[in-house]
């Protein structure tokens, strides 16, 4: 089972990126979260997709300016960030689990490598 993160880069503030999330699996009930940590802090939750349910969930920082999705493969998610800002720079990974609680990291079970987004002011 594999997770693969794509898209990270150097944007300026206010650009935009797309990230996505392969698996090497069909996700079908598994949700996918994105989490990101920047140097020196917490890994940080930003926003997860249930695709059986047709759910999605933001976390407060980042609603209205970024978009989760999934793809007809069933393989891959994406993430849609918008007006990105300095303090959205982090390596971003994505995860694959179960959770109750989409904001939960340890109820994730599979996590990607990371990829680096840079937003310079």
């Amino acid at each position: 089972v594999q997770l693969q993160a794509s898209g990270g880069g150097l944007v300026h503030t206010g650009g935009s990126l797309r990230l996505s999330c392969t698996a090497s699996f069909p996700l079908g009930t598994y949700a996918i979260g994105w989490f990101r940590q920047a140097p020196g802090k917490e890994r940080e939750w930003v926003p997860a997709i249930k695709n059986s349910l047709g759910s999605t969930y933001y976390a407060d920082s980042v609603k209205g300016r970024f978009t989760i999705s999934s793809d007809n493969t069933e393989k891959t998610v994406h993430l849609q960030m918008n007006s990105l800002k300095p303090e959205d720079t982090a390596v971003y990974y994505c995860a694959a689990g179960l959770p109750t609680i989409p904001q939960l990291a340890y109820e994730y079970h599979y996590w990607g490598q990371g990829t680096l987004v840079t937003v310079s002011s």
